[in-house]
């Protein structure tokens, strides 16, 4: 009987290690993530910004068909 409940909370310990396990992949899967999205913002930022410049030109009317506008 005594070995039976050391068995038991052997495989209680061994799951509770586990599932610390798992929240540390999730956090390494989360931060992996937030790097590539830093990483993209960084590389597309200024073509995105240029895009975003170019609207604001056409809708306040600076631009013309050479620029890119639709009139």
């Amino acid at each position: 009987m005594l070995n039976y409940l050391r068995i038991m909370l052997d495989a209680r310990l061994a799951k509770m290690d586990e599932r610390g396990a798992s929240a540390v992949e999730y956090g390494l899967l989360v931060a992996g993530i937030a790097a590539v999205i830093v990483v993209a913002v960084f590389a597309f930022g200024g073509m995105v910004s240029d895009v975003f410049d170019n609207t604001k030109s056409c809708i306040d009317g600076g631009g013309g068909t050479a620029t890119g506008c639709n009139s």
